[in-house]
């Protein structure tokens, strides 16, 4: 037994005390270099163009954001975009598809540093059908800068995807097949040419799954004395299939060494079509059943996005650089549903209609960006943005009446939404010996016109609003010694409610539960503010709170009959969320790295729906993480999740879940090839179960995917790629830079 292996635990103690080693131990913590030992003989010796690359860790913290480095989780293999997003630190989804990061609900989502433009179901839609091997990395960002749009009360999640920009031709085929309960089937090519002044690229990607949903619901009604009078039971089974095609393509040319130009092109379809079965039967007080009531549907969903992107780049001189980004995006989703209800009794009736939900939705936006480095240690960066939407949402409903269909023009209704909004920032960093600071300002004025078209039985009505507030940022950085730094960080956010949410047309989900919108609700700011102790690489800290203002939440209405309930969202008053978060990085031994992250919140609602009321609740988010370097090209992984009871939303509490995964990789083919097989949610825990409090009501819900998976992928990488020798040339460096795009 050597020394290194008595004296290792003592080191490992002493090195969580004191951030120092003894001589006779390793370093414990993962560097991003090493150094090796050279002989006398090699001292004399120069060595040129080495590089030392090694895997990144699966999550990385820089300023102001937690980096997600997708491929290097194992797990990841075969997944979803939702799904890496779900076990991802800090983050939480609903079961509407709500994304809450660090506690927080209201979160920006953006590809590749551009909007999505989506929310709720259509945005759950297209991250559960975009593969996580389109994607390189996803950044966390609880307190963006004024460079990025004010929207996002929690924050901004990023999603970037792959473009490989080395030169020469090279390319990554990736085929994946999981098994759960349903076949699930994931292909994705990337290809890259970069020489001389010119670089393309183009990913496209293939999924082609069938899905399952166990929706589980328990509705009990009270009377004023609180003494049950009906009973609810909502077992449902959802099953179907999705096609997705995502396709992205582009050209970067540079015009000159200081100027570079591109244009980028994409595609996705996607294709839903399912079989669905729910029965509700209503029981008397002793549990007897009184009636029941089967429900098929089989709706179809398309979703299609187009979007055309044109940039440029122009570095003015050493210390300044304009760029410009113009886009159009356009969205086309349309959902068809065919219902039948069935009454199971003698002599029973059979309720037929279906619906047609086309929407069309066509974005321009374009801004402009400009920095200047005045001071050595200083940077300024100012910069304009427009955006306009324009959204067509008609909604048709047809019921099967004496043998033929006829409109039902109590539920159908065409909504048009028109959106601009215009945006200016300035921000200015600056580093002073150990202290660094980043002050910005954003303005943006936001108009928008609601209307919808009257028919029969129905008036037109429309919203105009204008509105306009600045949305102060900023960091202070101060470097305590080598190896110790705080940070404290203040922003001002906004969430504007989508226009789904202001639809005020009534969506079915069954015959006892509708959805609607609120053409009257209005924007939720937010203040937030972070604290943070960084120690090396090894442990984060940070203590942060925040107040939302007009805050937005679900509201459960019910109609004369108290039969039927609305869930709608209004404006209910303030959340105030005081955060605690702890990440720790880990190398135990040379061959074993674990990532920790912890995020305590402490959640108080204050508000008036129908009534006064004050809601709290404590809740923790645990990820954990372990890579093994197992030798001769394996490598494994064993990582899980954990969240306690949480609550989103003002009457509704969410349970605990979690999930267990596992994976291994190996290295074929020269290291060209990589196999990984993985299971995921092992223990089959990931649920979305809580209870649901409506005015004269409680329901518990338990919803289950097809998330138990064991799946198996091959990854080769072909193509000749090379670097360019760096020169000594004081330019060098600039011309990469711009030539990198």
């Amino acid at each position: 037994m050597t020394k290194t292996t008595i004296y290792r635990p003592i080191c490992l103690f002493i090195f969580c005390l004191t951030g120092s080693f003894c001589a006779w131990c390793q370093p414990i913590v993962r560097k991003d270099t090493v150094k090796l030992p050279v002989s006398d003989t090699l001292k004399a010796k120069t060595l040129k163009d080495v590089t030392v690359t090694g895997k990144p860790p699966v999550v990385e913290h820089k300023q102001g954001k937690a980096i997600v480095n997708v491929e290097a989780s194992v797990t990841n293999t075969g997944t979803t975009v939702l799904e890496v997003l779900e076990k991802s630190p800090g983050v939480t989804v609903d079961r509407n598809g709500g994304i809450s990061l660090n506690g927080r609900p209201g979160v920006l989502v953006m590809i590749d540093d551009k909007p999505t433009y989506l929310s709720g179901e259509d945005l759950n839609n297209l991250l559960s059908s975009m593969s996580s091997s389109q994607v390189s990395q996803i950044e966390l960002i609880a307190n963006p800068t004024a460079k990025y749009d004010a929207a996002g009360n929690a924050g901004i999640i990023n999603i970037k995807t792959k473009k490989n920009k080395n030169r020469g031709f090279n390319g990554v085929a990736t085929s994946t097949y999981g098994q759960g309960v349903y076949p699930k089937n994931v292909n994705s090519l990337t290809l890259n040419y970069r020489s001389g002044k010119f670089n393309t690229f183009l990913n496209y990607n293939m999924n082609a799954s069938k899905y399952l949903t166990d929706l589980y619901a328990y509705r009990k009604y009270y009377d004023d004395n609180k003494n049950v009078t009906a009973i609810l039971e909502q077992p449902a089974y959802f099953t179907g299939t999705v096609f997705n095609n995502t396709l992205k393509t582009g050209l970067d040319y540079s015009v000159t060494p200081r100027t570079t130009v591109g244009l980028a092109l994409t595609g996705v379809s996607i294709r839903r079509k399912g079989n669905n079965t729910a029965t509700a039967s209503w029981e008397k007080q002793d549990g007897s059943v009184d009636s029941a009531i089967l429900t098929k549907s089989t709706p179809d969903n398309k979703f299609k996005n187009g979007g055309v992107n044109l940039n440029a780049r122009h570095t003015l001189s050493k210390n300044s650089e304009l760029s410009a980004d113009f886009d159009y995006l356009h969205y086309n989703m349309e959902g068809k549903q065919n219902f039948d209800n069935q009454l199971q009794a003698p002599g029973g009736y059979s309720e037929v209609y279906r619906s047609d939900i086309p929407t069309t939705i066509r974005i321009w936006s374009g801004k402009v960006d400009a920095s200047f480095k005045p001071l050595p240690d200083a940077s300024l960066q100012a910069g304009v943005k427009a955006s306009s939407s324009h959204t067509d949402n008609a909604a048709t409903y047809e019921n099967w009446v004496n043998q033929q269909w006829t409109i039902d023009y109590g539920r159908s209704n065409r909504f048009l939404y028109q959106e601009n909004i215009r945006a200016g920032y300035a921000s200015w960093e600056q580093k002073f010996n150990k202290l660094s600071f980043q002050a910005g300002v954003r303005y943006e004025h936001t108009s928008y016109t609601a209307h919808q078209e009257g028919n029969i039985q129905q008036k037109d009505s429309s919203v105009v609003r204008n509105y306009g507030s600045f949305f102060p940022s900023g960091y202070v950085a101060y470097k305590l010694d080598s190896i110790n730094s705080l940070t404290l960080t203040v922003s001002r956010r906004i969430d504007r409610p989508p226009f789904q949410n202001l639809n005020p047309f009534l969506y079915i989900i069954n015959k006892y539960t509708y959805q609607t919108g609120n053409p009257y609700l209005l924007p939720q700011y937010s203040w937030s503010f972070e604290l943070s102790h960084q120690f090396k690489d090894l442990l984060t800290t940070s203590v942060s709170y925040s107040d939302i203002s007009n805050y937005f939440s679900q509201i459960f209405l019910s109609d004369t009959s108290k039969t039927i309930l609305f869930y709608t969202q209004g404006n209910v008053g303030h959340v105030y969320n005081l955060g605690v978060t702890a990440t720790l990085s880990l190398a135990p031994v040379n061959w074993w790295t674990m990532d920790f992250t912890a995020v305590f919140n402490h959640k108080q609602l204050r508000g008036f729906n129908g009534n006064t009321f004050t809601s709290e609740i404590s809740q923790l988010n645990m990820n954990l993480n372990n890579q093994f370097m197992l030798g001769k090209g394996y490598t494994g992984e064993i990582s899980g999740n954990y969240t306690t009871r949480a609550r989103n939303d003002v009457q509704e509490l969410l349970y605990p879940t979690g999930q267990l995964s596992a994976g291994i990789s190996k290295s074929v083919l020269n290291k060209k090839g990589t196999v990984k097989l993985t299971y995921r949610d092992i223990l089959y825990t990931v649920a979305m179960e809580g209870l649901t409090s409506f005015p004269d009501a409680t329901e518990y819900f338990k919803l289950k995917r097809d998330s138990r998976v064991l799946s198996l992928s091959f990854t080769y990488r072909f193509g000749k790629s090379y670097k360019t020798t760096r020169h000594q040339d004081g330019a060098t460096e600039e011309k990469e830079r711009v030539q990198n795009g």
